[in-house]
């Protein structure tokens, strides 16, 4: 029986435990980062991982850091004979990753060396890619870039965003590293180095990638959104205040107006022009202070403080 170390933190690592622990390999822990202050009330909540071990009766280890940590040094003297990472959120230090003699693997998603880093998912639709994927790699000290052992590709509809993709590629990695698990073991995989000339990075999401720049074509601001939906969301300001656009259409426009500006308020939708002939019609959003809302209700109470004419900075 190979004894494994599963270490991952957000709902997309979830069903990756849960197939481990299905399948019968001998867990030896699971790692995941701390409980976290969420929402407004600063209510300290456990990371999905952490609710999936409990449920499943692992025991579980939460470094704040694992470099130079006590939690470092417990999961080394585990001895694992293979350690599987999916979405942890922290680098491995060299001393971990020479312990296990069947190596360190994650289940990253992207098809590498595209988009290494830890937004690989937000980054590639705002991008407007058509596809995507999954891809299982051995892990070295360098972000991202060991051996691929395996891949899948999936489709990127117009209409996806990040929340339905990492639904899709949770559940396509978790399939992969099943059928892939049993080389990795056995030895037999045909693993192959990454072609660096192809390398792109995806960082995690700073807070002025999440500001609308208007003066951009519709499509790459129509990209954003559904890139930032429903997490961290777009937004942009508007009288001395910032608004989230959680959801947004595209419209043709032949209007003249300056990128931002409203160039009509319709029953269900606000119409803002952007840097081309592609307007954005915001759906979805919510204003400063506000709970979120469809554009229909903003618009019949709060939203009647918005014209046309005026113009998001």
């Amino acid at each position: 029986m190979t004894n494994i170390i599963f270490m991952g933190t957000p709902e997309f690592s979830v069903p990756v435990l849960t197939m481990l622990h299905d399948e019968g390999h001998s867990i030896l822990a699971v790692v995941t980062q701390p409980d976290r202050p969420v929402g407004r009330k600063k209510v300290l909540t456990p990371p999905p991982v952490k609710v999936e071990a409990v449920r499943l009766g692992l025991p579980v280890i939460q470094p704040e850091k694992l470099r130079g940590s006590a939690e470092l040094e417990e999961i080394i003297a585990l001895q694992p004979d293979l350690i599987v990472t999916a979405a942890f959120g922290q680098m491995l230090p060299k001393e971990l990753l020479e312990i296990p003699k069947l190596g360190c693997i994650n289940v990253h998603a992207s098809l590498l060396p595209k988009y290494r880093g830890g937004a690989p998912i937000h980054q590639s639709i705002m991008d407007g890619e058509t596809e995507t994927g999954v891809t299982i790699m051995y892990m070295v000290e360098k972000l991202d870039a060991g051996d691929i052992i395996s891949q899948v590709a999936i489709p990127i509809s117009d209409n996806d965003h990040t929340g339905t993709m990492f639904t899709a590629l949770s559940k396509v990695g978790t399939i992969l590293l099943k059928e892939t698990l049993p080389s990795i073991i056995d030895g037999t995989n045909k693993s192959r180095k990454q072609d660096e000339s192809q390398v792109s990075f995806a960082r995690n999401i700073s807070r002025e990638q999440e500001k609308i720049d208007w003066t951009q074509p519709g499509k790459v601001i129509y990209d954003k959104v559904r890139g930032l939906h429903p997490w961290p969301v777009a937004y942009t300001p508007l009288h001395g205040e910032n608004v989230k656009v959680w959801w947004s259409e595209k419209v043709e426009s032949e209007s003249t107006a300056s990128p931002g500006t409203i160039i009509a308020i319709e029953k269900d939708r606000i119409v803002v022009k952007t840097g081309d002939n592609i307007a954005i019609a915001i759906t979805d959003l919510q204003p400063a202070g506000k709970k979120r809302m469809q554009a229909e209700e903003f618009i019949r109470g709060t939203g009647s403080k918005w014209s046309k004419g005026d113009r998001f900075n």
